[in-house]
């Protein structure tokens, strides 16, 4: 069984991106699926560091951009609600939000 922990950050991406849990989610990996048969996987990894952004102490693996339904304020404070967090450093002004998720991976939501 998955820790609490995963569950809510399961069901929190879930919700910040529309996509269903993979039946076979557990604490060792957890799947997100959409209609359209795109995937996204994560794994565990022991000794986790979170990357450093925007330096590249410790480099980011993926940048995923998710475009915003609605406005990009609306959309980053959903975000942020359901546990996102919000680096100091937003190159893009209006255009585009900088957002980490619960383990500190940055990803971009953007408007167009």
């Amino acid at each position: 069984m998955a820790s609490p922990r995963v569950k809510v950050n399961h069901r929190a991406s879930t919700a910040a991106t529309g996509f269903e849990p993979h039946p076979k989610s557990d604490a060792e990996f957890a799947g997100l699926n959409r209609e359209d048969g795109l995937f996204i996987g994560f794994q565990r990894v022991e000794d986790h560091r979170a990357p450093s952004w925007p330096g590249q102490i410790v480099p980011q693996p993926l940048h995923i951009c998710f475009k915003a339904a609605g406005s990009l304020y609306e959309a980053e404070a959903r975000l942020l609600e359901l546990g996102a967090g919000k680096p100091d450093h937003q190159p893009h002004g209006d255009k585009a939000g900088v957002l980490t998720d619960p383990a500190g991976h940055p990803f971009c939501i953007v408007t167009r």
